[in-house]
C-alpha cells in the first residue's frame, strides 16, 4: 500500500455549539500532527476539518501506509566498560545488547568512536516504520486527548461494564485510508466505513463511505448533512443574504451568532417569520438580544438600521412545506417579545432618581461598600472633571447623570438582560423628561466596552465614563484587587484602556496626577502601582498601532503626565530619529545619564561660568545657552518636533565635550562645575522623551 488519503470520524451525540468550530479545528489539526510526527505525512499532506452538530471528522491527504524505515546509532557504553582487557565482550555490554534485542554476535559490527575524552562502542541498527494503524492508533488517542474540552462526561458502553469519558457519548468510528478500513479503536469503537446521516432527512439510516475522498460528497447526498463547518456556515450567510434581500431588509450581523447556528444545524434552511408590529414600541436592542440570545433568530433591519417586525430563522430541515416551521417559530418568539413589553411598561412606572436609594441595599464590594457609596464616590469625581474640562454647567451634567448612571441595575430589563445595563437607563431617563446629553451619558458611561468601541459622544458623557473607570481602578487598586496572569475579574486592563484612550483621543487637558488626586487616591504606593499599571497598558496599546518598542519606551520612560500630548510627543521623537544627529545625540543622552546616576552634582542648580576652564565645556555651555531656551519655548507651547531638532545643534559641542574634557578632574569644584551642566543637558535633552532609549 502506497500513500493514500485517510479520513477519519467520530460520530457522536450533540456537541456544544459554542465549542464546536474549536474542537473541529483541533482534532485534525492534532491528527495531522500526530501522523505527520511518526513519519507518515509528506511535505504536501493537507490537513482538512470537518465539524457538524453530530461528528468531528478529519480528512489528510498523501498519509502513507507505512513510514520510512530509519537507521540509527546508538551510545552504548564507554570501551573500557564493555570490553575486557582481552577485548572480549563484558557481561555489561551483553547484557545492553540483550535489551536491545542483540547478542554476542552483534559486537565485532560495533562501531569506536570518541565520545567526549573516552571512547565509546556505537551500535548501527534499522528501526522500522510505524504502519498506519500503529501511527493512527497513537495520533487519534492525542488527538482527542488534545481536544479543548472545558469539562467531559463519563458514560458506560453497550457492554454496561466498562465506561469511558469524553464531551458527549460517542457511537461510531470511521477510518479509511483510500477504500480501506484502517483497524484501530478509541471510546470503545472500532473503526469501520459506516455512518450516520441527518436525523430526520437522510436517504438511509447509515451511509457506507466508498472510500476517503467520498466523504463530502456522500454525507451531502445520502446523509443531508453539509460536513464541513466553513461550507455550512457560507450557506447559511448566504440564504440569510438572500431571504433578507427579498424583503427589502438586511440582517443584524454577528459573527458569534453565525458560529453558533452554524454549529446547531447539520442542513441549514433559513425561513422568514414575523411578529407583531406592536412590539416594536420596545426598545429595539431588547428585542433584538432576546431574538438573538434566547432564539438564535437573526432580526430583520430596515435601510436605518431600525428593527422590523420580521426576522429569520436556521432551520435543520427542508420541508415542501415550511409553513408548520415558521408558524412554530412565530409562536415561540411571541412570548419572549410579550416579557420584554412587560419588562418595560413596569420599569417606566417607576423613575431613576426614585431607584437611588434601593442602591444603598445592593452590595459592590464587601471592602468598598454598596453601589450607592460607589455612584457617590464617582459622581463627585464626575462633577470635578467637569468643572476641569467645562465649568459649573459641565460639572452638573457630569454630576446629574453619575448619580442616574447605576439607576438601571435595579429594573427588570436589566436584571433579565444584564447586557442592556447602560442602554435601557439612556431610555428611561428620556421617559423621565431627563435632558438627552444626560440621557446619552448614562448610556455612554460604559465606553468603550472592548477594543475598537465607539468613545461617549458628548462631554458629559466623557466626564461620567472617566470618572467611573477611574473610581474603579482606584478602589480596586487601593484594596490590593489587582489582576494576575490572565485572571482580571473586575476588568481592570480594559477600564485602563478605556481611560487611555479617552485622554489621549479627546485629548482631555488633564494630567494622571490631578485624577488620582481627584479620586482621593492618596497612598504612594498605590498611586505608583496604577501609574505603572496605565502606562504598561498604554505601551501595549501603542505598540500594537504600529510605534516600536524603541520609541514608545522613549516617550513613555519620563511617565508624561498628560496623556493627550503622547501622540505629538511620538511624531517628534519619529522626526528626530531621522536626523543625521539623532544616533550620536542618543548615544550621549545614555552616557549623561549613566554618569548624573552614579555621582550627585551636589545641589549645583546651575554650572557657574568662572568655573568653565576647558574651550570645550565653555563652548558646550554657550550652545546649550543658546539652545536651551529656543527649545523650551517650543516645547511649551507644544511643538514637541521644533523642540528636539533644536537640540541638533548639540552634536558637535557635546562629542567635543566628552573627546576633551575629564568630568570627573579632581578638583571638586571643577568637578561639581562639569556634573551640574551635565545635569542642566540631560534635562534639556529629555524634555520632550528619555532620548537614551533611542540608542541601541
Amino acid at each position: 500500500m502506497g500513500a493514500k488519503n485517510l479520513l477519519v470520524e467520530l460520530f457522536v451525540e450533540e456537541l456544544p455549539p459554542k465549542a464546536l468550530k474549536k474542537l473541529g479545528e483541533s482534532f485534525a489539526a492534532n491528527l495531522a500532527a500526530g501522523l505527520g510526527s511518526q513519519g507518515l505525512l509528506d511535505a504536501g499532506s493537507a490537513a482538512t476539518p470537518y465539524a457538524s452538530p453530530r461528528r468531528l471528522a478529519a480528512h489528510v491527504t498523501n498519509v502513507a501506509a507505512k513510514a520510512t524505515d530509519k537507521a540509527v546509532q546508538q551510545k552504548l557504553m564507554p570501551v573500557a566498560v564493555a570490553l575486557d582487557a582481552s577485548g572480549q565482550p563484558t557481561p555489561a555490554l551483553l547484557k545492553k545488547l540483550a535489551a536491545l534485542g542483540a547478542d554476542a554476535g552483534a559486537v565485532p559490527a560495533l562501531k569506536r568512536a570518541m565520545d567526549g575524552k573516552a571512547e565509546a562502542l556505537f551500535l548501527d541498527s534499522v528501526v522500522p516504520g510505524a504502519t498506519l494503524a500503529e501511527g493512527l492508533q497513537t495520533a487519534l488517542e492525542a488527538a482527542l486527548a488534545a481536544l479543548p474540552i472545558p469539562k467531559v462526561m463519563g458514560y458506560q458502553l453497550a457492554d454496561g461494564w466498562r465506561s469511558v469519558h469524553f464531551v458527549r457519548p460517542a457511537h461510531r468510528l470511521v477510518a479509511l485510508h483510500g477504500a480501506d478500513v484502517v483497524p484501530v479503536s478509541v471510546l470503545g469503537l472500532v473503526a469501520g466505513r459506516e455512518t450516520q446521516g441527518h436525523r430526520f432527512e437522510a436517504a438511509q439510516p447509515l451511509v457506507t463511505l466508498r472510500d476517503a475522498d467520498s466523504y463530502a460528497e456522500q454525507m451531502k447526498n445520502e446523509g443531508a448533512v453539509i460536513a464541513s463547518f466553513a461550507e455550512r456556515r457560507a450557506e447559511i450567510e448566504s440564504q440569510l443574504r438572500r431571504n433578507a434581500e427579498k424583503e427589502g431588509l438586511k440582517p443584524i450581523e454577528d459573527a458569534a451568532l453565525l458560529d453558533e447556528v452554524t454549529a446547531l444545524v447539520e442542513r441549514p434552511n433559513v425561513l422568514t417569520c414575523q411578529f407583531e408590529k406592536e412590539f416594536l414600541a420596545v426598545p429595539q436592542e431588547c428585542l433584538i438580544l432576546t431574538m438573538k440570545a434566547n432564539q438564535k433568530y437573526f432580526p430583520l433591519l430596515d435601510a436605518a438600521d431600525k428593527l422590523t417586525n420580521r426576522f429569520l430563522v436556521v432551520s435543520n430541515i427542508r420541508p415542501a412545506d415550511p409553513s408548520a416551521v415558521i408558524g412554530g417559530n412565530e409562536r415561540v418568539v411571541r412570548p419572549r417579545l410579550a416579557d420584554a413589553k412587560f419588562f418595560f411598561d413596569q420599569d417606566r412606572r417607576k423613575s431613576l432618581i426614585d431607584r437611588i436609594p434601593g442602591l444603598a441595599r445592593v452590595v459592590y464590594h464587601n471592602k468598598l461598600g454598596s453601589q450607592g457609596e460607589r455612584v457617590e464616590r464617582v459622581a463627585a469625581l464626575a462633577r470635578a472633571i467637569g468643572q476641569a474640562l467645562g465649568g459649573e454647567a459641565l460639572a452638573n451634567q457630569a454630576d446629574r447623570a453619575a448619580v442616574l448612571s447605576k439607576a438601571d441595575l435595579l429594573t427588570d430589563m436589566v436584571g433579565e438582560f444584564p447586557e442592556l445595563q447602560g442602554i435601557m437607563g439612556r431610555y428611561y431617563a428620556l421617559h423621565d423628561g431627563e435632558p438627552a446629553e444626560i440621557a446619552d451619558a448614562i448610556e455612554d458611561h460604559y465606553k468603550p466596552r472592548f477594543a475598537g468601541d465607539e468613545l461617549p459622544r458628548g462631554a458629559a458623557g466623557i466626564c461620567v465614563a472617566l470618572a467611573d473607570k477611574l473610581q474603579t481602578l482606584a478602589d480596586m487598586f487601593g484594596i490590593g484587587q489587582l489582576p494576575t496572569g490572565d485572571k482580571d475579574p473586575f476588568a481592570l486592563r480594559r477600564h485602563a484602556l478605556g481611560l487611555v484612550r479617552m485622554l489621549i483621543e479627546r485629548d482631555l487637558p488633564l494630567e494622571l496626577a490631578w485624577l488620582f488626586d481627584a479620586a482621593k487616591l492618596a497612598d504612594a504606593k498605590v498611586r505608583g502601582q496604577l501609574a505603572e499599571f496605565i502606562y504598561e497598558r498604554l505601551a501595549g496599546q501603542l505598540r500594537e498601532q504600529g510605534y516600536s518598542a524603541l520609541e514608545v519606551d522613549a516617550v513613555l520612560a519620563p511617565q508624561p503626565q498628560r496623556l493627550g500630548d503622547i501622540p505629538k510627543r511620538l511624531a517628534a521623537v519619529r522626526a528626530f530619529a531621522s536626523l543625521p544627529e539623532a544616533a550620536s545625540l542618543a548615544a550621549a543622552n545614555k552616557r549623561v545619564g549613566n554618569i548624573l546616576k552614579k555621582v550627585s552634582p551636589g545641589g549645583t542648580a546651575k554650572p557657574n561660568a568662572a568655573l568653565l576652564r576647558e574651550p570645550a565645556e565653555i563652548a558646550l555651555n554657550a550652545a546649550l545657552a543658546e539652545v536651551e531656551p529656543r527649545a523650551g519655548a517650543a516645547f511649551a507651547r507644544g511643538d514637541y518636533t521644533a523642540s528636539l531638532r533644536s537640540l541638533a545643534a548639540l552634536k558637535t559641542p557635546v562629542d567635543d565635550f566628552f573627546d576633551r574634557v575629564m568630568v570627573n578632574a579632581d578638583d571638586a569644584a571643577l568637578r561639581e562645575n562639569r556634573l551640574a551642566l551635565l545635569s542642566e543637558l540631560h534635562a534639556a535633552m529629555n524634555r520632550v522623551a528619555d532620548l537614551s532609549k533611542l540608542s541601541a
